[in-house]
């Protein structure tokens, strides 16, 4: 599929590496399955690649450079802008973890510098796809129309190929687009998250890409195994269908799409992932995976079409959960 109204080819799923950085979020990362995990993508035709500075602080990006040595041009890479943490950046707090506080900042000097660091981590000179991680807020609020014009720079410099956002409003959307051309807009959203449904509708009506992630609610709707495993790290853990009181509703709903998983003989995972690809019609997944296993799995679902009817009835269960 192309990148929003660029020219650029991404493969209709693409290979998240937020759980490569570890940490608090998702516990120890494996530098050697990360790396196989990367290669594995690439040859099975994914070519989309996410990452971003704040995965494990920088860790998931040094991971990445060191995935793609040599395989470079492989790869349509995308990372991120807008947060930090070192002991002198300044910027809006937005959280704290790992021991350290993670800042916003949208400021054109502060991404002209996260921008030459990221370059650095990912052994590379250019970025097919810079994105806002999270939205400029007070006290250090950066307009919209100063990020796009850094953002346009970079471009001219030949560091950056598009860029787009993550986590935005509808209304910031429309302000990105009065000053610039965004290609891609990144947001939380499975059949159990539906909170951005508005926007994945205005992005395929304006030939933006709409990426989904989370759309397997960081493995909820993998399958039942999911469930009965201990939850590790705070991204599970934040994710309510994980709750005891909740899990009951989950295994309806798994029990149902594993017979309807069965009849397009593929498991839940790959029926989920191809719901939400079909989603509409700028759609494209994001499928976090750091183990070779994991992408295999998650590849499969590139080819895999459901029928109307089907997609209608596997929206309707899902539903009753919301």
């Amino acid at each position: 599929m192309k990148l929003g109204t660029t020219d650029i080819e991404v493969s209709p799923i693409a290979l998240g590496t937020w759980a490569m950085g570890g940490g608090d979020s998702w516990g120890e990362s494996d530098p050697v399955l990360a790396v196989k995990t990367v290669h594995r993508a690439l040859e099975l035709g994914i070519n989309f690649i996410d990452t971003a500075p704040a995965y494990g602080n920088g860790l998931s990006e040094q991971l990445l450079g060191d995935a793609l040595a040599g395989k470079r041009h492989q790869a349509v890479l995308a990372t991120k802008c807008g947060l930090v943490w070192g002991n002198d950046d300044e910027g809006s707090v937005h959280k704290s973890r790992d021991g350290v506080t993670i800042r916003r900042n949208l400021g054109k000097q502060s991404i002209i510098k996260q921008v030459e660091e990221s370059l650095g981590r990912l052994k590379t000179d250019y970025i097919d796809l810079l994105l806002t991680h999270w939205q400029s807020i007070p006290p250090f609020h950066t307009p919209i129309e100063e990020t796009i014009e850094v953002f346009e720079l970079l471009k001219q410099q030949g560091k950056i190929r598009s860029y787009g956002a993550c986590n935005v409003s509808l209304e910031e959307l429309k302000e990105y687009q009065k000053f610039g051309t965004p290609s891609l807009v990144q947001e939380r959203f499975s059949m159990l998250w539906r909170d951005k449904a508005d926007l994945a509708s205005y992005c395929a009506e304006n030939r933006i890409t709409f990426q989904a992630y989370s759309p397997l609610e960081r493995g909820v709707l993998t399958g039942k195994a999911a469930l009965s495993q201990n939850v590790v790290g705070t991204a599970k853990a934040s994710v309510a269908w994980y709750k005891m009181e909740n899990r009951p509703k989950v295994l309806t709903l798994l029990t149902s799409l594993e017979t309807m998983a069965d009849t397009y003989n593929t498991r839940v995972g790959n029926l989920v992932i191809a719901w939400t690809r079909q989603a509409t019609g700028t759609m494209n997944v994001l499928c976090g995976a750091r183990k070779p296993n994991q992408i295999e799995e998650n590849s499969k679902a590139q080819d895999l079409v459901i029928t109307a009817k089907d997609w209608a009835i596997i929206d309707s269960l899902a539903r009753t959960l919301l």
